[in-house]
């Protein structure tokens, strides 16, 4: 973990490493006759496909997860789904703290990497919170699952609880209930609440988490307004993410009210709440209470917004997360407008910010564009369906247009690579693949001004 040495990792190098160790050690073990409910083994690209897509939290299935895996294949499942969600990091910086073993700064660089942290202090007790929060929150959905699932299934419906509130925390929507994921609960608002509840703690990010709790118990704060007291980055992410909740609802609602394949059929408050969870879904849980190639054009066109958006930094979600999109959109406004500084709730955003957000989203763009060009060659399935399972794939959500099953071998590995790099992050990949010594280079190049737009 040092820097001496001429083969030394970076800390970002040892992050994508880690997950790709737990995607193969994940995908030996569902590989073995054990995981198989049948007792006859997987084939291998299915196994592989599978630790994928639960490391990578994202919820594309080549096999049907509650007919194809037996318990032990379904408990690798949900460790890899919990381990792809807090972050490999994390669990093994939890073992360290249980063990009473001090972090070194390697250590820390590490836990502040995975987090994109701007500082070192105090990130053992951030784990510690991190871990008690995680299991608090999935617990909670768990008991609440249980409601509905016990009754219906009997003991198996705890497992079935359990199971389901740990991937709809960590935004993978893998579910072992059923062929139609969530469909047949579409109109059950325990389900409903319990799962958008989940998905979005899980999504709207740890930070904000502890932020808003500090506000909270500061005694100075209690009688003024908490949102005032919040840091920006908090700020952003809660008011971004409550817009693009419901203005996607809004829009969905009103693109699907009279599609009799979806919601057209339904009462008022069933439409509502369907449209409600379908906008909450499609920022990287995966979950589907509709099918979505039951889904107009326009909808399907929103959803690609929504996937590619995603939840906020240093949570459980995909997409290019919405601190960055609001970042983006801010600085376009201040060079239209043009003025010097980038502001946001009366505060000035930094310029290195606003260049790490445009090299996610161009990461992200040729991830993405990469997957549809080769997806769509591969398959020569119709293009809206590519660009969804694309969108779906880069993102980390895992909604499809009933895609995913019928891909070929070479469609497999595409979304296996797409997903992982989408996982792991465009700005980690470039920082990992870059050249190291770069940045400590103090020369200068001539300016010149060209011609934009």
């Amino acid at each position: 973990m040092t820097k001496q040495g001429k083969f030394a990792l970076s800390t970002t190098q040892i992050i994508l490493i880690s997950f790709l160790a737990t995607i193969l050690l994940g995908s030996f073990l569902l590989a073995l006759p054990i995981s198989s409910s049948n007792r006859v083994p997987v084939s291998y690209i299915d196994a592989l496909f599978t630790a994928t897509t639960s490391t990578c939290v994202t919820g594309l299935v080549t096999v049907p997860t509650f007919s194809t895996w037996s318990i032990f294949g379904q408990v690798v499942i949900l460790l890899l789904i919990q381990i792809g969600g807090l972050g490999v990091i994390t669990i093994m910086s939890g073992f360290m703290i249980m063990l009473n073993r001090k972090m070194g700064i390697g250590d820390r660089l590490l836990i502040q990497d995975a987090f994109n942290l701007n500082t070192m202090s105090g990130l053992a007790k951030f784990i510690k919170s991190v871990l008690l929060g995680t299991f608090v929150v999935e617990g909670l959905g768990a008991v609440l699952y249980m409601f509905v699932f016990v009754p219906k299934f009997g003991v198996k419906g705890i497992w079935i609880s359990l199971f389901n509130s740990i991937s709809a925390f960590c935004n993978a929507g893998i579910d072992i209930i059923g062929p139609n994921s969530l469909c047949d609960y579409a109109t059950n608002p325990l389900i409903n609440f319990t799962s958008s509840m989940l998905i979005v703690l899980g999504g709207i990010g740890y930070i904000v988490w502890w932020d808003v709790l500090r506000v909270v118990k500061n005694r100075n704060h209690r009688n003024k307004r908490v949102f005032k007291h919040l840091t920006l980055h908090s700020k952003i992410a809660i008011v971004a993410t409550l817009v693009l909740l419901f203005g996607g609802a809004l829009l969905i609602f009103v693109c699907e009210y009279g599609n009799p394949n979806t919601i057209g059929n339904m009462p008022l408050f069933d439409k509502m709440q369907v449209s409600f969870f379908q906008s909450v879904t499609t920022r990287t849980a995966g979950f589907a209470t509709i099918p979505q190639e039951n889904l107009t054009d326009a909808t399907s066109v929103i959803s690609f917004i929504m996937m590619v958006i995603g939840g906020s930094p240093v949570g459980t979600a995909g997409g290019i997360k919405t601190v960055t999109m609001v970042v983006l959109i801010c600085s376009a406004f201040t060079t239209i407008r043009n003025k010097n500084q980038t502001t946001i709730f009366h505060r000035t955003v930094s310029e290195e910010s606003i260049r790490k957000a445009v090299a996610v989203v161009m990461m992200f763009v040729v991830v993405m564009f990469t997957s549809i060009i080769l997806l769509s060659l591969s398959s020569g399935a119709p293009i809206l369906d590519v660009v969804f399972e694309s969108v779906s794939a880069t993102a980390t959500v895992g909604l499809t247009r009933n895609l995913t099953s019928s891909l070929n071998l070479v469609g497999k590995v595409i979304i296996i690579v797409t997903m992982y790099f989408g996982r792991v992050g465009p700005i980690s990949l470039a920082l990992a693949l870059g050249s190291k010594g770069q940045n400590q280079n103090k020369i200068t190049e001539p300016v010149e001004e060209i011609s934009i737009g």
